[in-house]
């Protein structure tokens, strides 16, 4: 049968329209990128719907205001950093050296999003720090706790102490160090931050002979 020329300009439409942002992904994008770079409290929903070329109604329908819209952003950021560390260690032939490298790689480049106008206003916003910072912990529990199973089992950790000690050193030093307030405090980002922190977890602070670890 002979086809009508159409048919393929409606094939070719539907395989545009399958691949076109949808509205709610396309308010999230914009907000992520506003509120990490700029701070949420700098950015309102008025702003928002103005460059997206759609009415405040159109966006309320998603997200029924700004806190709401901040959760998914942070909802969204944290799903993104889980995937950056499954694809950092989807390799099982890797050493756990490599592993430890490409993990927290992937997550400094996941972190480096975070601008201080952001971190400041997480200061200022305790109930969605607290959120976050129980959603960070189940992330690293799992992402790390297995990590230094492996270490372990390779024998690259001591295995005298226990995995689960040092997961809740871990957790412990981010709760206390990785927050806004102290970070300020320090003048430090959270990315180098957070590999200080696990080199003198792993590695101690004391200088071997030499000056050499």
């Amino acid at each position: 049968m002979k086809r009508s020329a159409a048919q393929p300009r409606h094939r070719n439409l539907g395989r545009r329209l399958s691949v076109r942002p949808s509205p709610h992904h396309r308010i999230l994008a914009a907000a992520r990128t506003h509120f990490f770079r700029h701070g949420f409290r700098n950015v309102t929903m008025d702003d928002l719907a103005a460059e997206l070329g759609i009415s405040k109604k159109t966006l309320y329908a998603h997200y029924p205001g700004k806190d709401a819209l901040l959760d998914a952003v942070l909802r969204d950021k944290l799903e993104r950093v889980r995937g950056t560390l499954r694809q950092a260690t989807k390799d099982p032939r890797q050493e756990f050296p490599a592993l430890l490298q490409n993990l927290l790689a992937g997550l400094q480049r996941e972190l480096e999003e975070l601008q201080p106008p952001f971190l400041r206003d997480m200061g200022k916003a305790p109930e969605a720090f607290k959120r976050q910072d129980q959603r960070r912990a189940r992330l690293i529990r799992d992402h790390f706790g297995r990590l230094f199973r492996e270490g372990q089992r390779s024998g690259d950790l001591r295995s005298d102490i226990p995995a689960h000690l040092m997961i809740e050193t871990l957790l412990a030093a981010v709760h206390a160090i990785i927050n806004p307030q102290k970070l300020n405090e320090l003048r430090m980002s959270p990315q180098e931050t957070f590999a200080g922190l696990i080199d003198l977890l792993l590695h101690g602070a004391v200088q071997r002979t030499g000056g050499k670890r």
